[in-house]
């Protein structure tokens, strides 16, 4: 028998609701909770670490819901956000839910419906430590300073794990790339997320597997397999969004299904790591401008984000590559980024512009993005994507552009490597290239500085490890 609900739009509230999320109301929620007998209510928000938290409720009557709805519920803001200038005195916080990003919980055991929450002051302001607040706040500020509108998607790289049987013969190091069952084990557990991604209204693009493997040995009796789900264009709060909840999702199956997942930068020495890739693209009145022309010229809102990604990318991984493992992985290669350089269609380059989708016609099917190729799993996406965000403004007011566009062509640096900027090869490096670029993150009140003195804090001096 078919399914009696229709499959599209992937989101399943949306479908219920009957309109898009963008004009749910209270009504709304509360006849979806009515009818579909929800019992729990989920508020949801991303914490200081980065790491998503929840807070539960059981709705004792309709008052009870629309209260939590309306006005949310308190929470003790120096433990979410230790270190950040939180006293602990008067820590007081606000959850407040947005009723766009409601979803049904897809693991909870019993019917819940999940948002997710900004932060605020007890006098109804944004919370300025709240890594909500900053990458909205950076994204007003691009749209402001620049006039346009920044969109971006994650590349989410991840590992599964299981013990071997006597099915796993086929996998091998460097081969999975876009593999099918049963050459890969992971398949299933991959297709269920994305599907469950769609339902909860995640804004997915596509799957497939990647090309790490790694094989039992005497410390590990587990096989690797490698794959990667990319999410599709929205506004950088979204897209910070988006990465987290697509994490949660893996991780849960994971777990139900008896498997490890791992966003970790690298699992072995000499194997392939997991990079957290993101595209921009900057968009004014609809119009994508990341792309480059006929004669092959970049628009300025592409040459202030290059710019900015090229002058600040060591400061950018006290966001982004947050562990040892980064500078493992880094210092690798395997298509990954060692010298600062931008190109069209270079993997070994820190910013590529991929290839645009075309049809037959030769009329574009993808928007053209700008791909920051520096960050790993160990990236704090909302940080992250603000960070980019105030880089690029300040990119804009670089003062001879073209020349530092040149100089940094893949064709320039591979004509000249010794002459090429080398990323930070350790944490202290990273830490004194933050600190000297604070001002950049800090500006305009985008980054509290207490933020970015936590940042500082973890960046403990590390080994060097040579590229």
């Amino acid at each position: 028998m078919l399914n009696e609900e229709p499959t599209l739009p992937a989101c399943r509230l949306a479908r219920l609701i009957g309109k898009p999320s963008a004009y749910w109301s209270v009504d709304d929620l509360v006849r979806v909770v009515t009818e579909r007998h929800v019992s729990l209510l989920s508020l949801m928000h991303i914490g200081g670490d980065g790491w998503l938290k929840t807070l539960d409720f059981v709705p004792r009557n309709e008052k009870h819901l629309r209260d939590v709805l309306e006005g949310g519920e308190r929470a003790d803001g120096s433990s979410l956000f230790p270190g950040q200038g939180i006293p602990t005195e008067s820590s007081d916080i606000l959850l407040r839910p947005r009723l766009a990003s409601a979803f049904l919980d897809p693991f909870s055991p019993r019917p819940s419906l999940a948002l997710l929450c900004s932060h605020h002051r007890p006098d109804g302001d944004p919370l300025p430590q709240s890594p909500d607040t900053i990458v909205r706040r950076a994204e007003a500020r691009v749209a402001e300073r620049l006039g346009v509108q920044m969109l971006a998607l994650g590349e989410v790289e991840f590992f599964l794990a299981k013990r071997r049987t006597e099915s796993d013969i086929y996998g091998a190091d460097d081969r999975g790339y876009h593999a099918t069952a049963p050459f890969v084990f992971g398949e299933s557990l991959r297709r269920r997320a994305l599907a469950i991604a769609g339902d909860m209204g995640l804004p997915v693009k596509y799957a497939h597997s990647e090309v790490g493997y790694i094989e039992p040995d005497g410390q590990d009796d587990r096989i690797w397999e490698q794959h990667e789900i990319e999410l599709s264009l929205t506004p950088l709060a979204d897209a910070a969004e988006a990465v987290a909840l697509i994490q949660w999702v893996l991780r849960n199956l994971a777990h139900a299904s008896g498997m490890l997942c791992s966003f970790e930068p690298i699992l072995r020495k000499g194997h392939a790591g997991s990079g957290l890739h993101l595209h921009f693209s900057p968009t004014r009145d609809g119009r994508h401008l990341a792309g480059l022309s006929p004669e092959g010229e970049l628009e300025d809102p592409a040459r202030w984000l290059i710019a900015g990604l090229v002058s600040h990318g060591d400061a950018l991984m006290a966001f982004g590559n947050r562990v040892e493992g980064s500078f493992v992985r880094l210092g690798q290669g395997k298509e990954a980024p060692s010298r600062v350089s931008w190109g069209p269609f270079d993997r070994k380059a820190l910013i590529r512009l991929p290839v645009v989708a075309r049809d037959a016609k030769g009329l574009s099917r993808t928007p053209p993005t700008i791909e920051f190729r520096l960050p790993d799993g160990s990236a704090h996406p909302h940080l992250l994507m603000a960070a980019v965000a105030q880089a690029m403004v300040q990119g804009r007011l670089v003062g001879d552009l073209d020349a530092l566009l040149e100089r940094t062509r893949s064709e320039a640096v591979e004509r000249h490597p010794d002459a090429a900027v080398r990323v930070p090869t350790s944490a202290r490096e990273v830490a004194a290239a933050l600190e000297a670029r604070r001002a950049v993150f800090e500006a305009d009140g985008v980054f509290p500085p207490g933020v970015i003195d936590a940042l500082l804090s973890t960046l403990s001096p590390s080994r060097e490890i040579g590229l």
